[in-house]
């Protein structure tokens, strides 16, 4: 019986010292469970920091994100025209309200301040622009990498970040740009410019749509799966997918009426688009419901799509604030309507809503609302001009020991 359980120890060491096998293992397990495979010895944290791990098992499961803080963009000085209103030296060009120690550190380091304008985050990684040259900031490995200047000059744009997932150790984005025009003939196309980490170099090119289209200005696009979402006229949203064969560009006319405050697209927890607006009364939530071939008809020039909005949500500010009376009491003298915020990444469940310098967290199922306490000045946030983008971070360890870190975190 001695002999047997010893063979059999020997078999389970022998089989757990194979780097395939134990990854076979390990990529069968769910992810809250990551967290404590690490620090199991060096070599099980540097297979599971890998690259070509992290790439398998994102195929797989679906991993949550951590709320480092908010980036506060404000687009009265990000799109200035000659002449326009200039920044007061008091006030931050990257301004960023921290709710991690990650952003704690990232203030007080100094490196903000070399950084210029924000535009998007992606990942963890920032898309920042230095007039007239854009950056791209690693927050793991410090590096600030400096693009290539665009070949053609847009006047207007809006722009879209994404960083792909990749096997390989090298991080790999795409950055596109894309003409906002503002002209009042009726034009179908979009000029757009497609910068890609694998080649370092931007690739001009001509989207076609099937109708009247107008991008709006000096707003970053929303990724779900690659997928690009730009706000447009006439009450649209204009859809991209850049891994598609068809140069095409898709409208996509957004449910509610014309006179909201704000208004938010996101990704909800089982893959859809998902949209929200909010007045002075409450909020709605929509979701683009999918067809069998998912959004594929979108991008068909040859017919027609036939798919349709659906309210998961609506919400009375009112009743918000009746249901929650300890956090209404404090916030009493509210100096900004109440209006939504975002959505949390992979969410539908959860909805950022902020009234002047407060930011709460509100939960559908249970009517509560959480209070987002963060670092930083609320001041900042109270422009007509700023909107307040929440930064992300895929919740993944990193090791030094893999070389694309500078530490485990």
């Amino acid at each position: 019986m001695k002999n047997r359980r010893i063979r059999h120890e020997g078999v389970l060491h022998t089989a757990l010292s194979c780097d395939d096998i134990l990854c076979n293992i390990l990529l069968r397990l769910p992810p809250e469970s990551i967290p404590k495979l690490i620090i199991v010895s060096k070599r099980w944290l540097h297979l599971i920091c890998s690259s070509s791990f992290r790439h398998s098992y994102l195929s797989r499961w679906r991993v949550g994100f951590n709320l480092l803080g908010f980036f506060v963009c404000n687009y009265l000085y990000l799109g200035r025209p000659q002449g326009g209103a200039h920044r007061p030296r008091s006030e931050p060009a990257l301004p960023l309200l921290s709710t991690s120690r990650e952003c704690d550190d990232l203030k007080f380091s100094g490196i903000l301040k070399k950084l210029g304008y924000f535009i998007d985050s992606s990942d963890g990684l920032l898309l920042v622009v230095v007039p007239k040259t854009y950056f791209v900031w690693n927050p793991i490995t410090k590096e600030q990498i400096k693009l290539p200047r665009p070949r053609v000059y847009f006047e207007e744009l809006c722009m879209a970040f994404i960083v792909e997932d990749s096997p390989d150790d090298d991080i790999s984005y795409r950055i596109v740009r894309a003409k906002c025009e503002s002209r009042f003939e009726e034009i179908n196309v979009v000029t757009i410019e497609t910068f890609s980490s694998k080649t370092s170099t931007w690739c001009y090119s001509k989207l076609r749509c099937s109708s009247t289209i107008s991008l709006s200005p000096w707003i970053s696009g929303t990724v779900i799966g690659g997928v690009i979402h730009w706000y447009a006229a006439q009450g649209n949203v204009a859809i991209y997918d850049p891994d598609h064969h068809d140069k095409h560009i898709a409208l996509v006319k957004l449910p509610g009426p014309f006179d909201f405050d704000a208004q938010v697209v996101g990704e909800s927890l089982d893959g859809c688009l998902q949209y929200g607006w909010s007045c002075k009364a409450g909020l709605q939530i929509w979701v683009l419901e999918k067809g069998l071939d998912g959004y594929s008809s979108l991008f068909s020039t040859d017919k027609q799509s036939n798919l349709s909005w659906s309210m998961r949500y609506k919400l009375n500010f009112k009743l918000m604030w009746k249901k929650n009376p300890s956090i209404a009491t404090k916030c009493i003298a509210r100096s900004k309507e109440t209006e939504i915020m975002a959505f949390s990444p992979q969410n539908s469940e959860t909805v950022f809503i902020r009234t002047g310098s407060n930011i709460f967290l509100y939960h559908f199922k249970s009517n509560r609302m959480e209070v987002i306490q963060y670092q930083g000045r609320g001041s900042s946030i109270l422009s007509d001009f700023s909107k307040v983008v929440p930064y992300y971070k895929r919740a993944w360890p990193q090791s030094v020991s893999c070389g694309n870190g500078n530490g485990t975190t």
